[in-house]
């Protein structure tokens, strides 16, 4: 299994409605891809907050076919979306982690 590991950093100002966009917009377009099973949200603290939180958004993906499908047929697009909405109001990176059991 695998994790598709996306942090990001809001700007003060939009927190609220950046928050509220994530969960009901956001997530649910990622997740109707059909390439994840499941997704968690956290907040990352212990960390200079004065500009904005930082955020860490986890979907759990079963194979890296499924991810590789999100990342070539899919990420491009939401991403877009993602910076026609915030503009430079937020900076994230994206990694990907394998669970080691």
């Amino acid at each position: 299994m695998f994790v598709y590991n996306v942090t990001i950093k809001v700007n003060d100002s939009i927190k609220e409605d950046w928050l509220i966009w994530l969960k009901t917009t956001h997530i649910p377009e990622v997740m109707a891809t059909g390439c994840f099973n499941g997704v968690t949200v956290h907040r990352l603290l212990d960390v200079d907050d004065q500009e904005g939180p930082t955020y860490i958004i986890q979907y759990q993906v079963g194979s890296r076919s499924n991810y590789d499908r999100y990342i070539n047929e899919f990420a491009g697009t939401l991403r877009q979306r993602s910076f026609d909405k915030w503009g430079d109001q937020f900076i994230g990176f994206r990694s990907l982690l394998q669970v080691v059991e």
